[in-house]
């Protein structure tokens, strides 16, 4: 049974020129290719709450793309914290290949499936840690940190404090502007920018704030 329709594909390439994303014919193969390891593992590992493939497009993959503009004018390593299913480190990976990403997830299940994407995708730039955020230990700050739907903000800055320096872009990809999780940010934190993400065929709202730290 093929997981992944022309409708699917069709819809990725419409998507990603919405947003501005020009994909090559293999990132285009490398994200359909991930979407149907996505829809056959949810299955029995709970990936994701959405259950609906027809979702998965908009849902998953456009969302993780909105926020390519903003990794692309940041640096070179990349954390994807509390990564799940693999969004948005996964589709970043494609995007991205001359850059690493690192994706960490505490749920073991979660990483065999990441372990699995790396390998039948082929993605040499990903390094999937299976760890909670706290206990992680890398040999240099990253220049990038991402999370999605992964905790409050004042939980993301405080976990992952030791994980980046002042050069380091904290990205939280957010459903509503969460004023009040910014009243709560660490002494040592500042809201550098908070952008609207407009993704093609999401209804809600969506927002990225990204975060510095100032010492």
């Amino acid at each position: 049974m093929n997981l992944v329709s022309d409708a699917h594909a069709a819809e990725l390439v419409r998507g990603a020129g919405e947003l501005g994303i020009e994909l090559s014919e293999g990132q285009q193969q490398q994200l359909l290719a991930y979407l149907a390891l996505l829809i056959k593992w949810n299955k029995a590992y709970n990936l994701t709450a959405v259950r609906d493939p027809d979702e998965m497009v908009s849902r998953h993959l456009l969302d993780s793309l909105s926020v390519v503009p903003f990794v692309a004018e940041a640096g070179r390593t990349w954390l994807d914290v509390g990564s799940g299913g693999g969004m948005p480190g996964v589709p970043l990976a494609i995007l991205f290949p001359d850059r690493d990403f690192t994706l960490l997830d505490s749920n073991g299940k979660k990483t065999r499936f990441l372990t699995q994407v790396k390998l039948e995708l082929k993605l040499t730039n990903l390094e999937v840690v299976h760890s909670r955020v706290e206990q992680f230990q890398p040999l240099a700050a990253f220049d990038g940190i991402t999370s999605r739907a992964f905790s409050s903000l004042e939980d993301f800055a405080n976990w992952t404090r030791h994980l980046g320096n002042v050069s380091t872009r904290w990205l939280a990809m957010k459903g509503v502007q969460p004023d009040d999780e910014l009243q709560r940010l660490p002494a040592d934190f500042r809201l550098d920018a908070c952008h609207v993400l407009k993704v093609p065929g999401c209804q809600g709202q969506r927002h990225l704030l990204i975060l510095r730290r100032t010492s």
